[in-house]
């Protein structure tokens, strides 16, 4: 699996929602944001290229 390039992780169950709980925490650790409930959503976290267009996102809210 190339996670690097994948477009369905949700979609195709690679993904299921406590590693989605657990990614949350890392990115919010890492990146120093608060991912909102109203952000944990499919479309947010089916790519890698989906996860870092949410964390810009945050980012800039600051």
């Amino acid at each position: 699996m190339d996670y690097a390039t994948c477009r369905d992780l949700i979609d195709s169950h690679y993904l299921d929602s406590l590693t989605i709980l657990a990614l949350v925490a890392e990115l919010e650790e890492n990146f120093d944001i608060t991912i909102p409930t109203v952000e944990i959503i499919p479309a947010n976290f089916n790519s890698a290229e989906d996860m870092w267009a949410m964390i810009t996102h945050l980012q800039e809210e600051g």
